[in-house]
């Protein structure tokens, strides 16, 4: 049985940052890169999982 990703945001870029989203009872910010092979990334400390835009993305500067 595989057990999904507790929240889910779709992106338009491929580096994003994850702070847990609770204010002080999230976790300490961290850069995530989504792969391109998998389109998706998750979150080490809170599993939330970013998925990228494909139609939308565009490049990091």
């Amino acid at each position: 049985m595989t057990i999904g990703a507790p929240e889910t945001q779709v992106v338009t870029t491929w580096k994003v940052a994850c702070d847990g989203g609770e204010g002080s009872l999230g976790h300490p910010r961290v850069w995530l890169s989504i792969p391109q092979d998998t389109g998706f990334v998750e979150c080490g400390y809170c599993d939330k999982r970013y998925v990228i835009n494909r139609d939308h993305a565009h490049d990091d500067h």
